[in-house]
């Protein structure tokens, strides 16, 4: 069983030290991280609901709100009108897809240094085991 608590420690030793990378890439582009996720489920869905946002991050409709709210002062995103006025569905502005593609180059290069050595096979092995374990939570 000492596996165990030695796996779920070493995502812990690990997600801190990527963080705190991430954070000062983004920071360079004036950029936190709740906002580079937002950011890149847009990219990936080219648009999205906040209640949809939410679920994907795990947190609350008001956190993802205030990080709404900040993009779009921004200009980073804008509102889609949609058939119902209580669902606010967000896209990316062209701004903010420009910004993304900057930001991208910067955040693969860190994730392909970390990357180094490791097979298609071991990513996808790891992706799946994260997935599965996120769904149990």
């Amino acid at each position: 069983m000492a596996h165990i608590s030695s796996l779920f420690h070493q995502i812990i030793l690990f997600y801190r030290p990527f963080e705190t990378h991430l954070n000062a890439i983004l920071a360079d582009h004036q950029l936190h991280r709740a906002q580079w996720s937002i950011l890149y489920y847009l990219e990936k869905n080219d648009s999205i609901t906040l209640v949809e946002l939410a679920q994907l991050q795990g947190v609350e409709k008001p956190t993802v709100t205030r990080t709404v709210t900040k993009l779009e002062e921004a200009g980073l995103i804008k509102p889609i009108a949609t058939h119902d006025k209580r669902e606010k569905r967000i896209t990316l502005t062209e701004q903010g897809r420009t910004l993304y593609h900057q930001v991208r180059i910067p955040i693969d290069a860190f994730e392909h240094r970390l990357l180094e050595g490791v097979s298609e096979e071991e990513q996808q092995q790891m992706i799946e085991l994260l997935v599965a374990l996120r769904e149990k939570i």
